[in-house]
Formats: C-alpha cells, sequence, structure tokens
C-alpha cells in the first residue's frame, strides 16, 4: 500500500491498518515547500522535509518515530526519570541497525534495569502520541506501508481507533493557538520578566524562567514535565497573546528587548564535515559554508574519514553513499556505534532518490536523506535545519585560534 497524502488522509491509512489487522511499516515522507502542492492545505513549516515510522502488530501500533537516527528524543524523556545520562553507558544494543535505534537503546535500558516496565511504557505512549500528532498535522506527503515482521521485542500495545480520536481532537484544538504559536517546536523566551513576574506567583514564573530560555521546544518543555504539548501550549499561551513571552523557530532568534535575560549562542560556530568522495561537491559544500559563518571540513577519502572525524567534534555530518572501498552506510552505522556521534545529525547524500535508498539510510540510522545536486540556497537550509544559522559576522580564522573558547562556552 502506498500513495499520495493527497489521495488519503493519515487518519484513513491508520483506519485501514486497524481494519486489516495488518503487521508492519507505515512509512510517511512530508513533502519540502518545493513540493507537490496538490494537498488541500499547506504542510506546516516545521514539519516540510520530514519522514516518519509507524511499526504496527495486528492492527495496533506498538511504536512510532520521527528521524530514527536519534536518540534526542529518547534523552528527552529520560530526564523524567533523571536516568539521560544512562545513555553515554550503554553499549550499541543489538537493535540499534533496524529502523528503531531509538527503541533498542530503550530496551537496553530497561534489560539494564535502568527503567521499569512501566516507564517504558509510558516513555513509548508519549511518543507515540507525539508522533501521530504530528503525522495527524501533515496534509502534503507520500506514504507506503510494508507488511513483514513486526517490531521485537514488544512492550505495549495501543488500539488505533480511540487514540485516533483523542489526538484529531488536540490537533483541532491546537488551531486555537494560531497565529501566536504554530509549532510544538517553537521555543519560548521571556521577552519582558518585569511584568511576568508581576503578573505570577513566585514558583510558577521561576518555572516558567528556567524553561522558557530560548533553546527549549514547546515540545521539549511538554517531555520534561511529563504533560501533552497542548497542555504545555495552554499554559504559557496568555502570555505570548500579551508579549510578556514570545516564541521562535530558531533558538538563535533573541528579542532585541531581552538582552539581559538571553545567553546568544552566535559565538559559537556550527561546525561541519562533510565526506563525499567528488571534489567538486567538496568544493561547493566548503565555499558556501564557509562563507555563511560555518565551519566546514571536507573529506576525501572514505577509508580516512573514520580517523579524522573524531579530532573533529562536527556539530553536523553530510555524507555520500556512493563512494569506493567504503560507502556512506558503512560510515553512518560505524559512527552511530559510538557514543561520541550517538547524537549527532548525519545527512546522506545521493544522486539518486529512492524509497529502498532512503530506507537504507535509516536502517544505517542517518538523521535525513538529501538528493544531489543541490543549489546554495538549499544546502543552507539543510544545516539551518540541524544546527542553525552561522556565524557571518564572525572571523573564522580568528576562532579557530582559540581552541579553548568552544570548551568553555560548551560547558556553560
Amino acid at each position: 500500500m502506498q500513495g499520495n497524502l493527497s489521495e488519503i488522509d493519515i487518519r484513513s491509512i491508520l483506519q485501514l491498518i486497524e481494519l486489516g489487522q495488518r503487521t508492519g511499516e507505515l512509512f510517511v515522507e512530508a513533502y519540502t515547500s518545493t513540493g507537490s502542492s496538490t494537498g488541500t492545505q499547506p504542510t506546516p513549516r516545521s514539519l516540510a522535509g520530514q519522514s516518519w515510522y509507524v511499526f504496527c502488530f495486528n492492527g495496533q501500533i506498538i511504536y512510532a518515530t520521527q528521524s530514527a537516527g536519534s536518540l534526542f528524543r529518547l534523552r528527552d524523556y529520560l530526564r523524567r526519570y533523571k536516568a539521560d545520562t544512562a545513555l553515554d553507558k550503554i553499549q550499541v544494543p543489538y537493535m540499534a541497525s533496524t529502523n528503531a535505534p531509538e527503541y533498542g537503546y530503550l530496551w537496553a535500558l530497561l534489560e539494564n534495569h535502568i527503567l521499569t516496565p512501566a516507564q517504558g511504557r509510558n516513555i513509548i505512549h508519549s511518543m507515540i502520541h507525539e508522533t501521530l500528532f504530528d503525522l495527524l498535522s501533515l496534509h502534503q506527503g507520500s506514504f507506503t506501508f510494508e507488511m513483514g515482521p513486526a517490531l521485537a521485542p514488544q512492550l505495549t500495545s495501543l488500539e488505533i481507533s480511540s487514540l485516533l480520536a483523542k489526538i484529531v481532537k488536540q490537533v483541532q484544538q491546537w488551531k486555537q493557538f494560531h497565529p501566536h504559536i504554530q509549532s510544538p517546536n517553537q521555543c519560548p523566551v521571556i521577552s519582558d520578566p518585569s511584568e511576568l513576574r508581576v503578573a505570577l506567583p513566585v514558583n510558577t514564573f521561576n518555572t516558567l524562567r528556567r524553561w522558557a530560555d530560548g533553546h527549549t521546544s514547546i515540545r521539549q518543555m511538554a517531555r520534561y514535565l511529563n504533560r501533552d504539548v497542548l497542555t504545555v501550549a495552554k499554559a504559557i499561551y496568555p502570555f505570548v497573546q500579551q508579549g510578556l513571552v514570545q516564541v521562535f523557530y530558531e533558538p538563535s532568534v533573541a528579542p532585541t528587548n531581552n538582552k539581559k535575560e538571553w545567553s546568544s549562542p552566535e559565538t559559537k560556530v556550527p561546525r561541519v564535515v562533510c565526506i563525499d568522495d567528488d571534489n567538486t561537491i567538496r568544493k561547493t559544500v566548503e565555499s558556501i559554508l564557509n562563507e555563511h559563518g560555518y565551519e566546514a571540513t571536507t573529506i576525501g577519502n572514505p577509508l580516512q574519514a573514520l580517523s579524522l572525524v573524531f579530532p573533529l567534534k562536527p556539530d553536523l555530518i553530510l555524507c555520500d553513499i556512493a563512494m569506493p572501498e567504503l560507502d556512506g552506510y558503512e560510515i553512518c552505522a560505524m559512527l552511530r556505534s559510538s557514543s561520541a556521534f550517538r547524537q549527532t545529525p548525519i545527512v546522506m547524500l545521493t544522486g539518486i532518490d529512492g524509497f529502498i535508498d532512503r530506507v537504507k539510510a535509516r536502517m544505517a540510522g542517518a538523521t535525513d536523506f538529501y538528493t544531489k545536486p543541490f543549489g546554495e540556497s538549499e544546502l543552507l537550509m539543510l544545516v539551518e535545519k540541524y544546527v542553525g544559522p552561522g556565524c557571518p559576522r564572525v572571523n573564522l580564522s580568528e576562532r579557530l585560534l582559540e581552541p579553548s573558547l568552544e570548551d568553555q562556552l560548551e560547558e556553560k
């Protein structure tokens, strides 16, 4: 079963899976802003270009995820139980090579008795709710449902019909926040602390001040507080309406009247590594990114890439798929096996845009998949999506002479 969301919506697809008691994986990919415009409603800005997996067993959902190569979400949920640092001590689980590495790490935490089964189920339920909230907000994209063995072992399952009824209602209620709050991925920041302090009890103000730092999204706040995004958005919405709190898509954009409350991340230059045996691609990437305030390093020999990338400690890795001796899938899987790169965004580059290639990239632990050739604006949009805007005002040659400055910023 496959098609476009202009022909059938996510809700109907899931209902068909439930009705047929299907077992397998649903893969959904959103159209980017340059994709199809046949949908009746536009794709929300925060969802464009993303993809998701929903794992089903006998017509029920057992797990769902967005961006299979990332452990950011799991780490956020583990903060509820003060177990987020435990991820750094876990060996790569046997399930980490599938489309659901996050699920594999969660099981490793259960097997090591760091989480209880009840805590594990709570996290999985929250992950499923979060993923379906995004999918039910999606109107432009494509989908493929592949029947096959169920994701195993299984910890829990949720009935699709009752789940849809609840989340569809939440998606509808979310519209009440527009245009002040548009996405759960927006980051609140206090724009007028003095007025807000007067308007709120001390404990409430301190809690909001702790999380509304311009770096933490509404969705992350919901994860940390064990609440759904609707509840968190409702709590801050009145203050957003009054202008006491502002929300941004990009954490690096701060309100001009809040300099004392804001610690700007612009002094840290995002570092990008591009692994590609094509000399033209390397020169293009390096030229564009360095010009726009990024610290770009390119590596042409895939066999040397693994030894060179570790000391560079990049914030983002771009990796070509088709390379001699060692392909991009193998490099990605090897990097993911190290704790140093478990959470680093890794974007696979390819000249062929095919579903099988995308699935293989996800299985290797890739965060995203991008088709070559690309222009300057496309490359910058991709990089900004994962590491934010560059720092064009910073003299990179001077910046490189101060290696200790980055360490100090990271410690803060």
